[in-house]
């Protein structure tokens, strides 16, 4: 098989696991302990994660707590923002085509008071900035605009967007968790006052994560999610994952030295993938005319049902129908719909992610296979449409 669906996850790197497995045996002590080697190693090995994650996106390590995954950092971001800054207002704003940790999250606030306005995005999948700016009120306490899209691959104007969000005395969090480790991420020069991300998008285990919580300038103050023995400064009780934080930590040094070396490959390859079905107007790029990921690409092949391809494909190519975390629910994307992509080509949509491991003979393979299935779908199409 032929994986194509590095967004939904990515297979740990060998040097990643080689880091990791001491810990699970001979460094197999709890970081909590402080009174003996076993548990000294664990904390040092984790104080080194911390450092490593922190230089991935130019953040002082003090300000980085572990969790289990983006999906929790996201929780304890928005949750903890909207408790922590109640007394200044309870208005959020984040994005109509944000993942479900996000949008799940605010839903679940609404119900407890919160004012959630959801910013639309255009056609490519970026939102306004003045509607942005024009949106935050005297009660808005926080931003929440994803960093790059998990369907679409497309990257919001960050930047810009924390610079309005710092002007008006706002926090902004951005769930980085497709972005960190295949696009330069510089917390500082973002404006960002909170970060989310996730090992297992970079080549690291499943099951730990970290949230980048600025510490000056603004000092970002949360409550917390999970409590107990006080560990990661109180935000997250539980003995710590010394070895998934291992890993990660681990992934974050390797992305930041790979990045630069696989991202223009990767994108030669993308690019590719598009050319052979939109030249001859086969397919069409959604999110294809701005700044994206180097390497995603979300297409919609004309009169083509995204289900029966995969069907068809079954066993030879790996590639997404949406997000991986919503595709158990058969649902058309809210990104695509968000984007005003159209019903039928929302149904022929497809999501391609390539990653390290991939070849050039892989992408040719699969150019290959997919024209064929493509060309059978649309025959049967047109077939019925003649019936």
């Amino acid at each position: 098989m032929i994986y194509l669906d590095h967004n939904a996850t990515t297979p740990c790197a060998t040097e990643v696991l080689q880091e990791m497995l001491p810990y699970f045996t001979d460094k197999f002590g709890n970081a909590s302990s402080r009174t003996h080697p076993y548990g000294w190693v664990a904390a040092e090995a984790v104080e080194r994660a911390r450092r490593q994650v922190a230089h991935l996106i130019a953040a002082e390590e003090q300000e980085i707590i572990f969790t289990s995954g983006a999906t929790e950092s996201c929780n304890l971001a928005i949750k903890g923002v909207y408790e922590r800054y109640a007394v200044k207002g309870n208005h959020i704003i984040t994005c109509a085509t944000e993942h479900k940790a996000v949008l799940d999250t605010c839903a679940y606030l609404e119900r407890k008071g919160a004012e959630v306005s959801y910013l639309p995005v255009d056609k490519e999948g970026l939102i306004d900035l003045e509607l942005l700016e024009k949106s935050i009120r005297d009660t808005t306490i926080l931003v929440a605009v994803m960093y790059a899209n998990n369907e679409t691959g497309v990257i919001q104007p960050v930047a810009e967007i924390g610079k309005i969000a710092r002007k008006h005395k706002v926090l902004f969090f951005t769930d980085a968790t497709q972005a960190v480790g295949k696009t330069p991420v510089h917390v500082t020069d973002d404006y960002v006052d909170l970060l989310a991300l996730s090992g297992h998008k970079i080549y690291g285990p499943k099951g730990v994560g970290a949230l980048y919580v600025k510490r000056r300038n603004p000092r970002v103050s949360l409550t917390a999610r999970i409590h107990g023995g006080g560990q990661e400064k109180g935000f997250r009780s539980g003995t710590l994952n010394v070895t998934g934080i291992v890993g990660l930590g681990s992934a974050c040094a390797l992305a930041g030295k790979r990045m630069q070396e696989d991202m223009p490959r990767l994108a030669s390859w993308r690019d590719m993938l598009e050319q052979a079905f939109t030249t001859d107007d086969e397919a069409i790029i959604n999110g294809g005319k701005v700044p994206r990921l180097a390497h995603v690409s979300n297409i919609s092949f004309r009169n083509v049902k995204a289900e029966r391809l995969i069907a068809k494909l079954n066993g030879e190519i790996a590639f997404a129908v949406g997000s991986a975390c919503t595709s158990a629910h058969q649902r058309p994307s809210h990104v695509l719909e968000a984007m005003n992509v159209g019903e039928g080509n929302i149904e022929g949509a497809v999501r391609f992610s390539l990653g390290r491991g991939n070849t050039i003979e892989e992408i040719e393979t699969a150019i290959a296979r997919l024209k064929e299935a493509v060309l059978a779908e649309q025959k049967i199409d047109k077939t019925a449409d003649t019936l």
